[in-house]
């Protein structure tokens, strides 16, 4: 049966351009609403700052009726709706942080028709007033973002995300749906198209790569992160920044180095009160404080675009949540960096994450298990990351499922003069020590076992006697141990869950008997790599001075409308207004993110700046 055409593309050009002020949308940006347009749903993977959220903001400018976004970013959501206000769509929200009477108001301007566009969160539609509500509303397409939270195998999973299909089918006539996210492995991709419900959904896949993001990954005592981190602020004083750490205390301590270094930061995480997280935010967005220091309860769906550096101060639990933080860097398209600082205390620290987390209440022992066991997988392949000596871009993008070359350019690894030591011999001692001991022990025995140890534990378990015993006597115990957990992010040995994990052969054992077989990996103590360049460059033929004059312009009009300054330009429409000068309303309308409401509300202020 032949599906309806919800609106034109011709309407969503022009919507685009009168309202967002961009002159064309970006390819798949242009295949995701090709489909939508015609009535098909959409599972939409795109990376941060590839500006999915078009995806549904320009069709609810051309559709009748109400577009519903489901989306789990409470604290971000006013945010959003501001930046939408600002460029003149009608729009609201609808979650926690109102009163009861407050969410009358917004239901019942939704009923009215005031909104093109209405944010809610996964658990106000299990709510029976919204039942009600949208029972009796036009709904032509329903919107979900981060869908990869429905997925039990993916970093952010929520419970309430499961509810969402019941929801899509109790309504009278079915909608459009558009699922979206930044980041799914082939796994969590068909797992959003069950559990959402998508039918005959076609599928938008932009590519994961970030190519002006540079990365690195630097392993280093947790006493000298600190210094790393206040090194880096220090010599990046005007750019904005988000530092990760995965404890509160680690929080509180980078953030007091920071302050105590005469840095403008702030700080974020689950300890400190809703009003003070919610200030603290804010003081970021508006770059009154723009270094925040923030626990991974902090940025999901950040949609300021001037960050100009993510350091993770220690490693994350897997490959998807690091990149998906690591991506709120350069959401403008300009340069960026993704700095890493980890150690083996990360590591134990993830283990213990996993092994103390109590799941969620919808899921039963053995569906708890089997997140579990999925974390500690996705555990290995973050370690593994750490660990190579390949391209880091490269690595992440294979993860994802996507081809790449060998090389970037743009990353420690690619750029780091040779740091690469042949570990093949290590790593096939280590595999024949685990064979011998038959799975039954950790990385500390295989390393006491392979170093020839004599102390009296070995020799009471009689491991002494172990045709491995003393096969890499002349081998550090910390080199031991990394080569094992490298051989386990690469499958070729099996890390077991619990207090106490053992070693075990992995899927993979067999590939290192053959002839071919090569392990690489970093050198402990590695020498700084050189500063990977930038894949996209900063243009530098334009007025720094009037640049800064214009920044100094953006935040006092955001102040004064009680917005974030991206809210008002992003800083490449600035650097474009110093490159093109434009001189009147007609040529202020040519440069990229100036559509006609911003026109209206700030060209004259910046056209006198530019042309005193």
């Amino acid at each position: 049966m032949p599906m309806a055409q919800l609106f034109t593309m011709h309407g969503a050009q022009d919507a685009l351009a009168r309202t967002f002020g961009y002159p064309r949308f970006r390819p798949a940006q242009e295949d995701a609403l090709s489909a939508l347009a015609c009535g098909q749903d959409v599972l939409a993977i795109m990376p941060t700052g590839a500006g999915k959220s078009l995806c549904y903001q320009v069709p609810a400018l051309t559709l009748p009726g109400l577009v519903l976004v489901v989306s789990p970013l409470v604290s971000l959501m006013k945010d959003q709706v501001e930046a939408l206000s600002a460029a003149g769509v009608a729009a609201g929200y609808l979650n926690s942080t109102l009163t009861p009477s407050q969410q009358d108001i917004v239901l019942e301007r939704a009923r009215a028709g005031a909104y093109d566009l209405l944010y809610v969160t996964p658990e106000r539609l299990q709510d029976a007033r919204f039942e009600a509500f949208a029972a009796n509303a036009p709904l032509p397409l329903i919107a979900v973002d981060e869908a990869h939270c429905v997925s039990q195998w993916g970093q952010d999973f929520r419970p309430s995300y499961l509810g969402i299909a019941d929801f899509i089918g109790a309504l009278p006539a079915r909608p459009v749906v558009a699922a979206l996210t930044a980041t799914a492995t082939p796994r969590v991709q068909a797992d959003i198209t069950e559990l959402l419900g998508l039918e005959d959904a076609h599928v938008t896949l932009s590519g994961f790569d970030r190519p002006n993001l540079s990365f690195s990954v630097t392993r280093l005592p947790t006493k000298e992160k600190l210094a790393r981190i206040v090194e880096h602020a220090r010599t990046h004083p005007q750019d904005s920044g988000i530092i990760y750490c995965s404890t509160r205390k680690d929080t509180e301590a980078v953030h007091e180095a920071l302050l105590t270094a005469g840095m403008a930061a702030t700080r974020y995480h689950a300890g400190l009160s809703r009003a003070e997280r919610a200030e603290n935010q804010r003081a970021f967005i508006t770059d009154d404080a723009p270094v925040m220091v923030a626990t991974n309860a902090f940025g999901m769906g950040i949609d300021k675009s001037n960050v100009r550096y993510v350091i993770h101060h220690n490693m994350p639990g897997c490959l998807e949540a690091y990149y998906q933080e690591a991506g709120r860097a350069g959401r403008d398209g300009e340069p960026a960096e993704c700095i890493l600082l980890w150690n083996d205390a990360d590591i134990s620290t993830c283990r213990f994450f996993i092994e103390q987390d109590a799941g969620n209440e919808r899921l039963d022992e053995a569906e708890k298990e089997a997140v579990r066991a999925a974390q500690r997988r996705m555990l290995e392949a973050m370690v593994g990351y750490c660990h190579t000596a390949d391209c880091l871009r490269a690595h992440i993008l294979r993860y994802f499922g996507e081809d790449a070359p060998d090389e970037c350019g743009n990353c420690s690894n690619c750029l780091g003069e040779g740091q690469k030591t042949d570990v093949t011999f290590q790593a096939r001692a280590i595999m024949r020590c685990v064979h011998e001991l038959r799975g039954r022990f950790g990385k500390g025995v295989i390393a006491s076992v392979l170093r020839g140890s004599g102390t009296k534990r070995i020799a009471e378990l009689g491991l002494d006697s172990c045709r491995t015993f003393g096969a890499l006597s002349g081998e550090s115990e910390a080199l031991i141990k990394a080569v094992t957990e490298l051989l386990a992010a690469q499958e070729f040995l099996t890390i077991t869950e619990g207090s106490y994990p053992k070693v075990e052969l992995g899927p993979r054992m067999r590939e290192a008997a053959e002839d071919g077989f090569q392990l690489f990996m970093k050198p402990l103590t590695p020498k700084r790599a050189r500063k990977a360049r930038a894949a996209t460059p900063v243009p530098t033929d334009y007025d720094t001075e009037l640049f800064e004059r214009l920044r100094a312009l953006r935040k006092r009009l955001a102040d004064e409308a009680a917005v974030p300054p991206y809210v008002v330009f992003a800083d490449s429409a600035l650097r474009a207004m110093c490159i093109q000068r434009p001189a009147d309303e007609a040529a202020f309308l040519e440069i990229p993110g100036v559509g006609e409401v911003k026109l209206q509300r700030y060209g004259q202020a910046f056209l006198k700046e530019i042309n005193p």
